[in-house]
């Protein structure tokens, strides 16, 4: 009988957010644990291409000129 552990292969339960850069969903990763807060970006390429991301300004800061 295979010995029982708490990861019952749902991953559909694990947090999410979206890449910086690209805006795809990337799901928590037992790798990022310790600094999952500090994760931006889904791939080597998107952080590559971090200057190419928009600024997250919100709206109403913006001044029109």
């Amino acid at each position: 009988m295979p010995k029982p552990s708490g990861f019952k292969g749902n991953k559909q339960d694990l947090p999410k957010k979206p890449c910086a850069v690209c805006g795809r969903a990337m799901s928590w990763r037992k790798s990022w644990a310790k600094n999952w807060d500090s994760v931006l970006y889904c791939s080597d390429r998107c952080r590559a291409d971090k200057s190419k991301a928009a600024p997250s300004v919100p709206p109403q800061a913006r001044t029109e000129r």
